[in-house]
């Protein structure tokens, strides 16, 4: 019985390795894509016609551009950690002609999060912002449920943050701006992070190395049977 149960453990070893040999290769090939949809040219941000058909796999990280005026007064704060430490995210509408796009106007910290703290980074006329296209992050974030009522948020919810915002014709995406400066120096654009950690050789020599161990356990129980 115990044989058996070792040569289970070790088979199931060697799917798991298996297994993250092919998510390494996925993950490798996600890493290319977004290296080279980061760092080329800006494109206009994907219009009504074309929302049915966004995906993060083909999607996320594409440099767009998008032109508008700010809504400054229906921005949300989304709960950050970044290198710059703890603060917000200043998710402010930007309005164009046929739609509004949500834009990732960068890092604000704690004591910077009013508006009125900010007043020469807000600007008032019809501006043109580049950045990277990104996918809603539903639900909440933290550990924390996004919190509408009490305007908390812990996650760029596009669709939560325009149904609170009362937003007509909001993309299904956000923009994260490029590192350009705002006047008075908040928000603090640019700090999109764009490296993903590829661990999975290690997983998979750790399950593979346990399933040669296992199957050795079990070579050893037969022989002394």
């Amino acid at each position: 019985m115990l044989a058996i149960s070792l040569l289970a453990l070790a088979l199931a070893g060697v799917g798991l390795g298996v297994w993250q040999v092919q998510r390494r290769a996925w993950k490798a090939a996600l890493i290319e894509a977004v290296e080279t949809r980061s760092t080329a040219e800006p494109v206009a941000a994907p219009g009504p016609d074309e929302w049915p058909r966004l995906t993060a796999e083909r999607d996320a990280y594409r440099r767009v551009t998008f032109t508008g005026r700010f809504a400054h007064d229906r921005e949300a704060l989304v709960q950050a950690v970044t290198t710059r430490g703890s603060g917000f995210w200043v998710m402010t509408p930007l309005v164009g002609d046929r739609f509004t796009v949500l834009v990732n106007r960068g890092f604000v910290p704690p004591d910077r999060r009013k508006v009125t703290t900010r007043v020469q980074g807000n600007p008032p006329g019809p501006v043109t912002v580049t950045g990277l296209l990104r996918i809603s992050e539903p639900g909440g974030g933290f550990l924390r449920s996004n919190d509408p009522k009490d305007d908390r948020w812990y996650s760029r919810d596009v669709a939560a943050i325009a149904s609170a915002r009362a937003l007509p014709d909001t993309a299904p995406y956000f923009i994260d701006v490029d590192a350009a400066p705002n006047p008075g120096g908040y928000p603090v654009g640019g700090l999109t992070v764009v490296r993903f950690s590829d661990n999975h050789l290690v997983y998979a020599l750790t399950w593979l190395a346990l399933a040669i161990g296992c199957a050795w356990g079990a070579m050893m129980v037969w022989r002394k049977r």
